[in-house]
């Protein structure tokens, strides 16, 4: 009975050549390599950088000295997690620790926090990568002192305006970014476990993840 009341709801950005990537890194591309013709079989070679589309950022993407994505601890994706309704938020405002007081009891340590803002809806949109709305440097300061685990988000950084400030705080504190969610707003319920696990690329600052929710 529990098995046929289980939705999974896939939180992901599709990876294809030309897909947005955030100004600067390294743009999107397919190279076929065999095909059934030439070899029996199809194989593709895939280029993109390690933060493409939904993805996970690891310390070492903001200190040199940082934990690399390998040695990430995976129990900090996968798990429970709760979903914050943002999506009132207008573009270029700031998310501040007032905007999360009506969960203050979830946000516990090792707590998973997704923020829904409806961003993913503006991918195609002029503005997607500069005008969302951002996290202030006290809020990240205060997710980092309660220890939370994770915190992901449906745009595709944590602040716009104070971005390498944010960064550091979370990331120095051990708390995965989840950046570049989508479909937050099919989730049936704010309470879902929660699932993103980067590729063990080892060595690097961070890796796409297919990341997705699991609600009854």
């Amino acid at each position: 009975m529990l098995q046929q009341s289980r939705r999974i709801i896939d939180l992901s950005l599709d990876i294809y050549p030309g897909a947005p990537t955030f100004p600067g890194d390294p743009a999107c591309q397919f190279h076929v390599h065999e095909t059934i013709a030439s070899a029996g079989y199809n194989l593709t070679q895939v280029c993109f950088g390690t933060h493409q589309g939904t993805h996970l950022d690891a310390s070492f993407h903001f200190a040199d000295r940082g934990r690399t994505v390998d040695r990430i601890d995976l129990a900090r994706c996968v798990g429970p997690a709760t979903v914050i309704d943002l999506s009132w938020k207008q573009p270029r405002d700031a998310i501040t620790v007032a905007d999360f007081a009506p969960y203050e009891s979830r946000v516990q340590p090792g707590a998973r926090i997704l923020c829904r803002l409806g961003w993913d809806r503006r991918l195609f949109q002029p503005g997607y990568f500069s005008d969302f709305p951002s996290m202030t440097v006290q809020l990240a300061e205060w997710l980092a002192d309660r220890k939370i685990a994770l915190i992901g988000l449906d745009t595709p950084s944590p602040s716009a305006d104070q971005s390498t400030e944010v960064h550091q705080i979370l990331l120095g504190a051990e708390v995965v970014i989840v950046e570049g969610l989508a479909h937050l707003d099919e989730l049936p319920s704010d309470e879902v476990f929660f699932v993103a696990a980067p590729l063990r690329l080892r060595g690097l600052d961070g890796s796409p993840v297919r990341a997705l929710a699991v609600a009854w």
